[in-house]
């Protein structure tokens, strides 16, 4: 049966990981995401569920418990904003080379440095081309609304495990301290360990007598670590083949459109109806995955439109990809509010009039 609740962005991520079972959290308190930990403490769920909930020393030493966990073949997870996920990179790259599952939540605030505690989508580098070292990628979702922060939780689990990937649900300040009404499905029970030794032959635990099964992304014969890159590169090329998600907004008519994620998607939804009641045929192409990007959906816009715009809280990241997909076809521009400060719709519909629809 499903059930309603109102709350926060941060509260709903909380709620729907009990739900989905999850076995452990790992995390540490950071503005403005910390009502994440605080609600999974309120629930208590080790008393229900049985799901570990801990506040680890650090950034650092919570992406490393997340390591020992996923190894085991458990759903772990964590929740950080933009100075913490950066603590976390070096794990998230070892997590990608030993190909374990796992998901990450980044409830993205200002920066660089230590920045502001306001919302932005400066992360957004970081997230989708890799912030640690090495060849690697992460599944990363952009939800834009309380609703899809919950549903997301599940999503990314189903994802990691699917591509023995690390995940991380690429949000920012704006979705995770807003209240909507959330529809939650029934709680699900947690695997158990003879679920997981039966669908996961990968993982560290077995029956006994199982040969000794080691978890490591360290090779120091070169070939090899080349044959584990091609690996590697070989799933993100399915993963990019198949798990393309993304929505069109009045997209039909448009003569122009915007490609915004997240809290800037929903200010873009409000900019269109605006555009429309002055006369101006604009449409959306909304991410959901930004990993992987819609990038054949964008371009065959090419085909179509006379710009495109890109919104971003950021002083341009997004945007770097969207004219990557264009390809020249049209004109691409950017335009973004930083440090915290949040566009309004007026002020997307002029930057629109600005650079394409000039007198």
């Amino acid at each position: 049966m499903k059930e309603l609740k109102l709350m926060k962005g941060n509260e709903a991520i909380a709620e729907a990981a009990i739900r989905c079972g999850v076995d452990g959290y790992f995390g540490y308190p950071i503005t403005p995401q910390s009502e994440i930990m605080e609600t999974l403490m309120l629930n208590k769920p080790w008393e229900t569920t049985g799901m570990v909930v801990l506040q680890a020393e650090s950034e650092v030493a919570s992406i490393n418990m997340l390591y020992g966990g996923a190894g085991c073949g458990k759903k772990v997870m964590t929740t950080s904003s933009s100075p913490g996920v950066s603590l976390m990179q070096e794990g998230l790259s070892y997590l990608a080379g030993a190909e374990l599952p796992c998901v990450v939540v980044n409830v993205v605030r200002g920066g660089p440095g230590l920045g502001t505690i306001q919302p932005a989508q400066s992360d957004y580098f970081q997230a989708v081309k890799g912030g640690g070292h090495g060849d690697y990628k992460l599944i990363v979702l952009a939800p834009a609304s309380v609703q899809e922060m919950a549903d997301f939780v599940e999503l990314s689990f189903d994802l990691a495990f699917k591509y023995r990937n690390p995940a991380m649900i690429l949000s920012d300040g704006v979705i995770g301290q807003m209240m909507e009404k959330v529809e939650f499905d029934a709680y699900k029970p947690r695997w158990t360990n003879e679920e997981i030794v039966k669908n996961y032959p990968w993982v560290t635990q077995g029956k006994k007598g199982r040969e000794r099964n080691v978890i490591t992304s360290v090779e120091l014969d070169p070939e090899k670590h080349e044959a584990l890159n091609q690996k590697l590169w070989a799933k993100y090329k399915e993963i990019e083949k198949t798990e393309v998600r993304y929505e069109t907004i009045q997209c039909e008519d448009a003569e122009y459109i915007f490609v915004a994620y997240g809290a800037s998607a929903r200010i873009c939804e409000k900019a269109i109806e605006v555009a429309r009641e002055k006369g101006i045929k604009v449409g959306m192409v909304r991410p959901i995955t930004l990993y992987p990007f819609p990038t054949k959906v964008i371009r065959d816009f090419g085909n179509q439109v006379k710009g495109v715009l890109s919104v971003e809280m950021s002083s341009g990241q997004l945007v770097e990809d969207v004219r990557l997909a264009i390809n020249g076809k049209v004109p691409v521009e950017h335009f973004g509010r930083s440090g915290g400060i949040i566009h309004s719709p007026s002020e997307v519909v002029e930057a629109l009039e600005n650079f394409f629809i000039k007198e």
